[in-house]
């Protein structure tokens, strides 16, 4: 088999729930805040991945809306009966704190792509990134959590948890039993439970999503336990190995081929810098694996995780480093997405091959700002974009940003003086973080003609981004450097404004626009 570095899914794609139909490999990702919710990818080999479809697209599922950053939709798992296609997600109200306002939902599909996703179902509330799992030998389903005790200080997490979903009355049943604890790393979260020669195996995420994260692996004869810890405890982690290329490796779920071997899928993140910023936020690894003579689980040459492994496939490294250039002609490509609201008339439309954005509230509101991004795959990047914009009001911006969330991001936009005389400016929380206090102008504005639309532009290259710009129509349409060479590590996990293992997300190159004034 070919060899095939990881991580399978760049970028911003954690907490991976793989399920294999047929010939067919579903990936499912969190997307918190970034809407449409969820992400599955396709492969048929394992090596290259797709992006298929996002499947909550509209208000009844999904309405994040006040969600701060980070929040939104956690660590979905998807599943398939031999029937229908299973989602289970979180919506995460409010993280912050001892209470977690954590909604957690099941909906349903005939097919995962092509038909309608079902309204969600509410569950409960008594924790976040559950599971469903279907037992091949009684046709019974049970919900799987974490139960999250807001008594218990400092940890909070209070173990997990088995009880019965009915699938025709669509709710729980029957006693909730805590089945299992973890380990001494603590934090246990993120169940999946597996059947196989008579075991039932737990795979749960511990130690937080930091670099102490680890997959922990434990089995028991009875779905209600109790349940026995691996003899390694944990199958996948590095959290003993600073030096190794994968890290925060942790929080994962397995699949077996067609020919029965067995892989599993965890998140990772590749730190840059002395100070280890994932500025690609947290990935999508994969990691072969075998079933000793003991029956339990092993990853090969674990539990350090391998930058290369062995799959079905080989990757077609071209569409990996392609270039990627976007036209609206057939509508929003589906690499974007926005933030929080599914009423995207209010904040964009695609019409005569434009994309027009509509202006609403200042980047890094938690409510209803327009912005529209696709994510950071890559280390280094160019972005280039040209607007059509003529301000009139110094409330009114529209420009182009490397985003991380409220407290993290950098904005060249074009604005008006208040005499309306038009200019570019830049805006940015990098000299006051962790606070998240805006610096604007961080550097001396601009003028530019009252006409013409602009062409602006921003480079990565590892921690350094230059912003450019050019007035089309001038005359004089080089690129120009625009302030200078800005921290391009600040836009990453370990600088998203909460605690540790309080940032989720990861960097997007975005579009955005401010109104101002809605009257």
């Amino acid at each position: 088999m070919p060899l095939v570095k990881n991580p399978i899914l760049p970028g911003f794609n954690p907490d991976p729930s793989i399920l294999r139909v047929g010939k067919d490999y579903y990936i499912a990702t969190s997307t918190f805040e970034w809407y449409p919710g969820v992400q599955i990818h396709h492969s048929t080999d394992l090596a290259n991945w797709t992006l298929l479809t996002r499947p909550l697209t509209r208000q009844s599922q999904l309405d994040m809306r006040g969600d701060p950053d980070s929040c939104g939709v956690w660590a979905p798992c998807l599943t398939h009966d031999g029937d229908k296609f299973w989602l289970v997600y979180t919506d995460v109200k409010r993280k912050d704190g001892s209470f977690k306002d954590a909604h957690n939902y099941i909906a349903w599909a005939d097919k995962i792509d092509g038909g309608e996703w079902s309204d969600p179902v509410y569950v409960n509330s008594s924790g976040f990134d559950p599971s469903l799992f279907h037992d091949p030998d009684s046709g019974k389903k049970y919900f799987v959590n974490m139960l999250w005790d807001h008594r218990r200080r400092p940890l909070l997490f209070a173990g997990i948890a088995v009880q019965e979903w009915n699938a025709k009355t669509r709710k729980l049943v029957g006693e909730r039993k805590n089945v299992y604890q973890g380990t001494d790393l603590q934090l246990a979260e993120a169940p999946h439970v597996y059947k196989r020669n008579g075991w039932y195996y737990m795979l749960i995420a511990e130690g937080g999503t930091g670099y102490e994260h680890a997959c922990t692996f434990a089995r028991s004869k009875d779905i209600w336990g109790p349940y026995e810890t691996h003899p390694d405890k944990y199958i996948v982690t590095s959290k003993d190995h600073p030096r190794a290329a994968l890290q925060r490796a942790g929080h994962g779920d397995i699949v077996e081929t067609e020919d029965g071997r067995t892989y599993l899928v965890h998140l990772t993140g590749r730190p840059t810098t002395q100070a280890r910023r994932c500025v690609l936020g947290r990935e999508t690894a994969i990691q072969e694996c075998y079933w000793g003579e003991d029956d339990w689980l092993y990853v090969k040459n674990g539990p350090v995780p391998s930058l290369w492994v062995d799959l079905p496939g080989k990757r077609d490294e071209s569409k990996y480093w392609e270039e990627k250039r976007y036209t609206f002609e057939d509508g929003l490509h589906r690499d974007f997405q926005w933030l929080r609201t599914p009423e995207t008339e209010r904040i964009f439309n695609v019409k005569d091959g434009k994309l027009t954005l509509t202006g609403r509230e200042a980047i890094g509101s938690w409510f209803e700002q327009a912005l529209v991004a696709r994510r950071q795959e890559h280390f280094s990047y160019d972005a280039e974009t040209v607007i059509d914009f003529s301000p009139t009001d110094e409330r009114q911006f529209a420009g182009l940003t490397a985003y991380y969330c409220r407290y993290n991001f950098f904005y060249l936009t074009v604005t008006a003086h208040s005499d309306g005389q038009r200019e570019l400016l830049i805006m940015s929380s990098e000299a006051s973080w962790p606070i998240g206090n805006l610096n604007t102008p961080y550097v001396p504005y601009v003028q530019i003609p009252n006409e013409g639309k602009v062409k602006l532009a921003l480079t990565i290259r590892g921690n350094q981004l230059q912003f450019y710009y050019a007035v089309l129509g001038s005359g004089d349409e080089e690129l120009k450097k625009m302030g200078p060479v800005f921290d391009a590590s600040i836009v990453s996990d370990e600088c998203g404004g909460h605690q540790q293992h309080g940032s989720f997300t990861g960097a997007f190159v975005a579009g955005e626009e401010r109104a101002g004034c809605l009257c």
